[in-house]
């Protein structure tokens, strides 16, 4: 049984108001319903994406609470985990007319036991819980997953395809390398236009011939390695090209403004926009915690130490950050951030340097959040010359 008090649910006068939790999972989607009036949480189970049997168990819902409503009009709040689904079912569930919140898994707190148990039951009411505590405004029970617009969701698509080609490329590379210093040959180039041609008069380290089936692995190896570089080639004029026809105000557009700052090229300005700077901000706080860049202090009793940053933001934008406050330093070096930097850490080396970069990236994100909002240039920072 659920002990509810609606009293301060948003609208809760207005509307008769049916709540619902999914517990997604690739085969089964289990379904936790609480209708007006009811204390008891109504379990049902539908097949993985099967959106038929979840119209027809909506219209059951609505069916049943107008029941209950007493002539007021119906509304479905939900929720999820964000996960291995995606956005599509919210916006299948906001087509239908129904307010749906994507909740972060990682912000629910669970049993500290060692052992504590754990099942599809178990957790289906401990997202209600969560869901309608944070609908009775109680403070930091769960986090809202911002859910991006389908064409800023689809624009961090070139970035990441990006890292996985090179990535690719890099293995591809490798493995031929590899193989080769099997045989006692070292300092080859996979990716010269000669090199197919230079396997026949390649020797090992002994003075024998590459063997057939080796040397016909590196050429499939190799025919790989050019597809890859080849797409990667393509997909990075398609961006330049993209860039260069920016209109006013467009995502394009502000990369182009991040790339009037020395240190942030096409690369990383188009990171920084497609996966933190498409969406607004209110504070410095919540630019910092969406990074993961934020501290997490352990002071209870007589114990009082700092762990370290959160890493409980974007995992891609956090070493995008990381990066781009190295490169700073380089071509930055007057700039009042790296003056900051380099009072702080002077000549010293190893773990201490390591843990200013990541103070330094807090607050270079936090400055170029600044510039792209008001247009304020960092204090110190040098612009490209225009041509």
């Amino acid at each position: 049984m659920i002990k509810l008090d609606r009293t301060d649910t948003p609208a809760a006068a207005e509307h008769a108001t049916v709540y619902l939790a999914f517990e997604l999972s690739k085969a089964k989607w289990k379904l936790g319903v609480l209708l007006p009036g009811s204390q008891k949480l109504s379990r049902y189970t539908i097949g993985g994406g099967d959106l038929a049997a979840l119209a027809a168990r909506l219209a059951d819902m609505r069916k049943k609470a107008a029941a209950a409503a007493g002539g007021r009009p119906v509304r479905i709040l939900s929720c999820y985990e964000a996960g291995l689904d995606g956005h599509w079912l919210h916006r299948w569930l906001s087509g239908q007319g129904i307010v749906n919140h994507e909740v972060d898994p990682s912000s629910i707190e669970v049993n500290r036991r060692a052992r504590r148990a754990k099942t599809d039951r178990i957790d289906l009411e401990k997202l209600m819980r969560a869901f309608l505590a944070h609908l009775r405004g109680e403070p930091r029970v769960c986090s809202i997953v911002h859910v991006p617009s389908v064409e800023d969701e689809d624009r961090k698509r070139r970035p990441r395809e990006r890292d996985r080609l090179i990535q690719e490329c890099t293995a591809h590379s490798n493995r031929i390398k590899g193989l080769l210093h099997g045989q006692g040959i070292r300092d080859v180039h996979p990716l010269d236009r000669s090199f197919l041609e230079s396997l026949a008069s390649l020797r090992t380290g002994d003075g024998r011939p590459l063997p057939v089936r080796l040397k016909e692995e590196i050429v499939r190896e190799h025919e790989r390695l050019c597809l890859v570089a080849r797409q990667l080639k393509e997909l990075e004029a398609k961006s330049k090209a993209e860039l260069c026809a920016a209109r006013p105000g467009s995502p394009e557009a502000r990369i182009m403004q991040l790339m009037d700052l020395r240190s942030i090229g096409p690369v990383g300005g188009q990171k920084l926009v497609n996966e933190v700077f498409y969406r607004d901000f209110d504070n410095r706080r919540q630019v910092g915690s969406y990074f993961g860049l934020t501290g997490t202090p352990y002071d209870s009793g007589e114990r009082s130490r700092e762990q370290g940053i959160s890493k409980a933001g974007n995992r891609r934008a956090r070493e995008l950050a990381v990066e781009l406050a190295w490169l700073w330093t380089v071509h930055q070096p007057d700039s009042a951030l790296t003056r900051w930097f380099r009072e702080r850490v002077r000549d010293i080396k190893g773990r201490i340097r390591r843990i200013a970069i990541v103070a330094l990236a807090r607050k270079l994100m936090v400055a170029l959040w600044r510039y792209l909002v008001t247009g304020v240039v960092p204090e110190g920072a040098v612009l490209r010359p225009t041509s």
